[in-house]
């Protein structure tokens, strides 16, 4: 192996597509499976392609932040708000930001002389289809609603959707919050004909599950009363007498989405159908700045209840309905398959043939990429650290206290008035937005006090405090790999590990010539693993030593903190892949059609022979647990780090 030294490369602050603003977006609940440090931060340089624990997963996705709807809605207000600034001095806060060597991403496995390029210049020169547990690839292709097989059960008419107004809607929205058995809503029929009157009853049954009608005079005039169905009827279960026998329960739809993640389209869709989220189901998140095609799944929401959201949502489409009795799980896909454009390419055609080609023959080291340890001086991996020390005095001291580099506003005067008071209720009334991992923990020892800063603690959603120690177990595995390929390079030797079905083996000595280094896996580390028997067996031991932490006993008193360990490859190598070199002019135009544009007609965009620049346009399928922007970091020799991409770019920003 050749250790190749890094070419730089430039990463583009957004451009103004990327803050477009939603109008007729709402105030969204954040599921917690966002985490503030692994999603929001990372977002503009890092793509994964799944999260990399799958029983974090399975465990979380339906687990809500309980906050105020108007805190939300200022939540956003503020975060919103703070998005551009002095890019100068936006780079020089970076600088106490985290590099790629910083969390042990240090090697590459090809021998090709990087060149730079501009990763994710557009949000739409990054496009990620998902692949199914079949093996078929996810794509908009198809707006139709399919007919039901029962002649006897119709849909509502369309009308439904449009006949009741906006504060109508509001207030049917506040009966069916507020579940005030004798409060009801008075709906004026001011066209009264029979066919208006059934209209809004069908609107208000089926918009606002758990609510009831009828028809009342007063004075003289027609009004339509909501009110509560007796019995406790849960919020937003769907209504057993409206779905037919003949249906699947749940609508299977394929989600496209521009500039916005996962979690936060399903909270979109949740509130505008006026439904809890977690009757969606999905089988990974993807991300924000990106064009993401994936399957969704809903229970008892109809394909035309969907199909008409297609004409008030702005950044998302929805199609390929079909009924199915089944949800989708967590971690049931394949991968995800990935088109990406790098603008503004230096690199020789030799140069680009050679990375390309050894991306496809040899792979790229499976690392941990820079989202999953956050973006501030205060990296989440030495908050897992201290969780797993049971330092809580030190945990609380990472979370709240100040640090240099990019925050926002508010948060700096959170962490100053914390540093100056040690008073959560001081710090507390300087932080607006209550749902970050500050203001729960502020909450937090408001309620249990100073003394108790497990019980604080514990107020974080259990994703995000489990995040902190994921993110240690993948520093170390980072710092492993590294060890390891420099010590025994792109090989397999005795001692490694490989997998035997889901058991790890050792390779022994004999055995040796049947694999090859994509044979070869590392644990990550937890009570439920074993190490290689060569020296990097040893290195995780004195790692953990060096960290006051027991390799032999990673259990935890608190049975959340327990890590068992898991395998993951070393070396990922991507099937589909290919790549073509275009030229442009104009850094504007898109270098290829989406799905949405095909269904809308748009023709393949007209690229010149001879043009200023050149882009290279790559594809490339990988599996759940692997992120995209270590593949491209391969190609390139770049560090992707936010860090270095800023203050490469300070003179472009300015």
């Amino acid at each position: 192996m050749e250790t190749v030294e890094r070419n730089s490369v430039s990463l583009k602050r957004p451009h103004s597509e990327d803050d477009v603003a939603n109008a007729d977006e709402i105030k969204r609940q954040k599921i917690s499976e966002k985490s503030k440090a692994g999603n929001d931060s990372g977002q503009s340089v890092e793509t994964v392609t799944e999260e990399a624990d799958k029983s974090l997963l399975e465990d979380t996705k339906n687990e809500i932040i309980p906050t105020e709807e108007n805190e939300e809605q200022e939540d956003e207000e503020l975060e919103d708000s703070d998005e551009d600034g002095d890019p100068e001095s936006f780079a020089d806060m970076m600088k106490h930001g985290l590099t790629e060597s910083d969390v042990g991403i240090t090697k590459f496995v090809s021998s090709h002389k990087g060149f730079s390029g501009i990763l994710k210049e557009r949000y739409s020169d990054f496009v990620v289809h998902e692949i199914g547990r079949d093996g078929r690839v996810s794509h908009l292709d198809d707006f139709s609603v399919p007919v039901d097989d029962e002649v006897n059960f119709e849909d509502p008419p369309e009308e439904t959707f449009t006949v009741l107004s906006e504060e109508d809607k509001k207030r049917l929205e506040e009966l069916q919050l507020v579940k005030n058995k004798e409060t009801s809503v008075a709906i004026e029929v001011i066209e009264d004909t029979k066919e208006k009157r059934t209209v809004i009853h069908q609107a208000v049954k089926s918009l606002f599950p758990g609510l009831e009608t009828k028809t009342e005079d007063r004075d003289g005039k027609k009004y339509i009363i909501a009110y509560h169905a007796a019995g406790k009827k849960a919020l937003a279960n769907p209504r057993k007498h409206s779905w037919p026998k003949s249906r699947g329960s749940y609508c299977h739809f394929v989600l496209y989405k521009e500039n916005k993640d996962t979690m936060d389209a399903i909270n979109v869709l949740s509130k505008f159908l006026r439904v809890k989220p977690n009757i969606f189901s999905y089988m990974g998140t993807k991300d924000k700045r990106a064009i993401t095609v994936q399957e969704i799944a809903v229970l008892r929401i109809t394909a035309q209840r969907l199909a008409h959201l297609n004409k008030c949502l702005m950044n998302f489409r929805l199609g390929n309905f079909s009924y199915k009795n089944h949800p989708l799980k967590l971690g049931e896909l394949q991968g995800n398959h990935f088109t990406v454009v790098l603008r503004n390419i230096t690199g020789t055609d030799d140069q680009i043939e050679q990375a390309m080609h050894s991306l496809r023959e040899i792979g790229f080291i499976n690392y941990y990429g820079m989202q999953r340890f956050g973006t501030t001086a205060v990296p989440t991996y030495q908050i897992g650290r201290a969780i797993l020390q049971n330092n809580w005095s030190e945990v609380m001291d990472l979370i709240l206290k100040p640090r240099p580099g990019a925050e926002k506003g508010y948060l700096v005067k959170c962490r100053e008035e914390w540093a100056k008071t040690k008073d959560p209720a001081a710090a507390l009334k300087k932080l607006p937005v209550k749902r970050c991992v500050e203001g729960q923990l502020l909450r937090g020892l408001l309620k249990y006090g100073m003394k108790n800063i497990i019980s604080a603690f514990g107020i974080i959603p259990r994703n995000n405090r489990l995040m902190y120690i994921h993110s240690y177990q993948s520093y170390v595995w980072n710092n492993m790999v590294s060890k390891r390929i420099e010590e025994y390079g792109l090989r397999a030797v005795p001692g490694d590990l490989t997998l035997k079905g889901a058991t790890a083996v050792h390779i022994e000595e004999g055995d040796v010539s049947n694999y090859t280094i994509h044979d070869v896996v590392m644990p990550l580390p937890g009570f439920d693993v074993i190490y290689p028997k060569h020296k990097i067996g040893e290195a995780y031991k004195e790692m953990l030593v060096a960290d006051n932490l027991d390799i032999n006993n990673m259990r935890h008193k608190i049975r959340d903190y327990s890590l068992s360990g898991a395998y993951r490859k070393i070396i990922i190598r991507p099937q589909n892949v290919s790549w073509e070199v275009v030229a442009y002019d104009d850094p504007r135009i898109p270098l290829f059609t989406t799905d949405l544009d095909k269904l809308e007609g748009k023709p393949l965009p007209v690229l010149p022979t001879d043009g200023k620049f050149r882009a290279l346009k790559m594809e490339f399928s990988l599996p759940p647990s692997t992120y995209a922007t270590m593949a491209i970091r391969e190609v390139l020799k770049m560090d992707t780090s936010i860090k270095n991409q800023t203050q490469l770019n300070t003179t472009w920003l300015r």
